[in-house]
């Protein structure tokens, strides 16, 4: 598959300024994961001025909420969760350095705009295809709100982990993209 990017983490300007909308990328190092519970304790922190459990500079959140693991497996199915539900604390974390976020779903203008703003990307990953984005998990570690169960923030090594490029630091949306191209 020679279309595809290979990116490693953590993610530059000059990576994510090269993404365009529709490219297939295979990420690779260390992805956290966080969901709707673990943002709302992050902007918490921020408001409070306290530190962050992990440095999210150069880094990529990934919207999931993975089943527990098998014997011998690192992590259970790992599928991506809609990813609006995110959108009022995005902006704020990608200006304190976040670069990508993985998740399914259209994103709010205002998000794609700080996209734009601070050179960041959103990532779709195939929803209902979460067992097969688990073999990418190489290990699965929560480092933050272990309390939260499912929601916990986790630090995942990944290799190969299929992903599209969705919004972009242009702010093309691929979203309506498809819808304009597919209208005539």
């Amino acid at each position: 598959m020679s279309d595809v990017i290979k990116l490693t983490t953590p993610l530059r300007d000059e990576d994510v300024e090269k993404l365009r909308i529709g490219q297939k990328v295979f990420l690779n190092g260390v992805v956290y994961t966080a969901r709707d519970a673990a943002h709302k304790r992050l902007m918490d922190l921020i408001q409070a001025r306290q530190p962050l459990p992990i440095d999210i500079r150069g880094q990529v959140i990934y919207y999931v909420g993975p089943s527990p693991a098998k014997p011998g497996r690192p992590i259970g199915s790992a599928g991506p969760t809609t990813s609006y539900r995110m959108d009022a604390y995005a902006p704020k974390l990608m200006e304190l350095g976040l670069k990508g976020m993985i998740g399914k779903g259209k994103r709010a203008q205002e998000v794609i705009q700080a996209m734009v703003r601070y050179k960041a990307v959103y990532f779709g990953a195939t929803g209902g295809a979460g067992a097969l984005l688990a073999r990418s998990v190489l290990e699965a570690q929560v480092v933050a709100y272990e309390d939260l169960g499912p929601e916990a923030i986790r630090r995942l090594v990944v290799k190969d982990l299929p992903v599209m490029v969705v919004n972009d630091v242009l702010g093309q949306d691929l979203y309506e993209e498809g819808v304009r191209r597919y209208a005539r």
